[in-house]
């Protein structure tokens, strides 16, 4: 089992250009990171500084279930939260060190080093809901995603912006609401009105941000399509299944 596996890792990320997959990776790291700054806390709705790439992630999971299938998109997005884990993991062990941040030298206060590192090695329950709410989402947009595309048959604009509209709002509303539930109403005593009140509109938040470049990303993928991008990795799953459906949706 392991072993297929590993085999089907390699021959996707073989299959799917790097700078997607490069692209996917370094805008989970950044929301991660940047999700340690609030941009705006009202009552209604909370965003942190994670929200300007958020949906950057989510835009590239929808390009690679449109081409790849939902199975290649979720083995990409575990690999970006194992990836974002081991980097959080490197943080922490960094910020143990003696030396001190350059900011340090810029104030000469202590408390500046101890807030970089703070910031910087993350806390625990953070990582723990943001990786939870991460592995939720992308399995909801994913599968999601899939599921419009087989009832929508055209290879259009309209089709594309449907499967990944539909998908990335419900799915952006899993992720909000996971880590709220573990993160703001365990650690931070939020109510449950505003746990469901914020997930729902930073969903609408960061959904409208994907409608902006969704026509770039069908460029790309309309792209991939024309020069038969990631063909190993459809044969091999078209193997494997049968030609069956998934196969047969993730080339039109």
């Amino acid at each position: 089992m392991f072993k297929k596996v590993w085999e089907d890792y390699k021959v996707l990320l073989r299959s799917i250009p790097a700078s997607t997959v490069t692209l996917f990776i370094v805008s989970v790291i950044m929301m991660n990171l940047l999700a340690n700054k609030e941009l705006i806390s009202l009552p209604w709705l909370a965003l942190d500084c994670g929200f300007a790439v958020s949906w950057v992630s989510f835009l590239c999971m929808d390009m690679v279930c449109k081409r790849f299938g939902a199975r290649a998109s979720i083995m990409v997005s575990v690999m970006a939260l194992g990836v974002n884990l081991a980097v959080s993991l490197v943080f922490w062990l960094l910020t143990l060190t003696p030396g001190m941040w350059g900011a340090y030298y810029d104030t000469g206060l202590a408390e500046v080093n101890d807030a970089l590192n703070a910031t910087i090695g993350g806390t625990w329950y953070v990582v723990l809901g943001s990786s939870c709410a991460m592995l939720a989402s992308s399995v909801v947009n994913s599968l999601l995603n899939q599921a419009i595309g087989r009832l929508e048959h055209k290879n259009t604009f309209g089709a594309f912006a449907l499967r990944s509209y539909v998908s990335t709002g419900i799915a952006q509303f899993v992720d909000n609401l996971v880590f709220a539930i573990i993160v703001s109403h365990t650690f931070f005593g939020w109510t449950w009105l505003q746990v469901l009140t914020c997930s729902l509109t930073g969903a609408v938040a960061e959904l409208l941000c994907e409608v902006f470049l969704s026509p770039v990303g069908y460029r790309v993928v309309r792209g991939w399509e024309r020069e038969n991008v990631g063909a190993l990795y459809l044969q091999r799953r078209a193997a494997e299944t049968g030609a069956g459906a998934e196969a047969a949706e993730v080339q039109q």
